[in-house]
């Protein structure tokens, strides 16, 4: 079995990943803003850090039920 080396840089590569998701919210998924703000909450390197992160995932979770509606408005207009 062949060993890969250990990477002690991977913590400060997925913060700066997960900054890069948060930075440039327009462009990626729901779901990768929510993973990129979990990640944030959970180690980012200041109070404001964690807190700005904490209160973009709760805007993302709480568009996700309008997002839904729309959706189900439009099938029902499509029949």
């Amino acid at each position: 079995m062949c060993r890969q080396p250990r990477n002690t840089d991977w913590p400060a590569e997925r913060l700066a990943e997960a900054r890069a998701v948060v930075a440039d919210v327009a462009h990626h998924s729901d779901h990768l803003i929510r993973l990129a703000c979990e990640v944030l909450i959970a180690h980012g390197e200041s109070p404001a850090e964690r807190e700005e992160a904490r209160v973009l995932q709760l805007v993302i979770d709480a568009r996700r039920p309008v997002r839904r509606a729309q959706r189900e408005d439009q099938g029902r207009a499509g029949q």
